[in-house]
């Protein structure tokens, strides 16, 4: 599975703790920045890693930011997208079970590493459990198709 990677300055300790753990799960991870401590515009990254996954270039992806808020925000202003921001592993099954999410979003000044990784390993493993659910989710497609349109 390739997933699309992307932090602010915020997140960028936390993109480092769980990027091993991704390639630890086989998945095939495409960073799309920031690679500095130095502080930057979080829309940036997420209108990337956002639109990679909405084209399909990319299957899932993650963003970090501080509070995980903005990138939540950014993220799904993009069409196809279903970005969850998740600080715990419950958050992160629902949001696989129940909304077929495609973006995580972790808060990278909320919680810790192990507790990201934790999430991470949730969210890769749970896979949507369609049904009723289904129905939502064209919902929300009709939503975006009239937003679009």
């Amino acid at each position: 599975m390739k997933v699309a990677l992307g932090c602010d300055h915020a997140g960028l300790e936390m993109k480092n703790e769980v990027t091993p753990l991704l390639e630890e799960l086989g998945l095939e991870v495409h960073d799309y920045g920031t690679n500095s401590e130095e502080s930057c515009d979080y829309p940036e990254f997420g209108e990337k890693v956002a639109r990679a996954v909405s084209r399909g270039d990319e299957e899932r992806g993650i963003l970090i930011c501080g509070t995980g808020i903005g990138m939540s925000i950014v993220a799904n202003k993009i069409p196809g997208v279903r970005a969850a921001l998740c600080s715990e592993d419950y958050s992160a099954k629902m949001s696989r079970l129940h909304n077929d999410a495609n973006v995580l979003v972790l808060p990278g000044r909320i919680i810790d590493a192990a507790t990201a990784r934790d999430i991470v390993k949730v969210w890769f493993r749970t896979d949507f459990e369609g049904g009723r659910h289904q129905r939502r989710l064209d919902k929300i497609k009709e939503i975006e198709s009239r937003i679009a349109g």
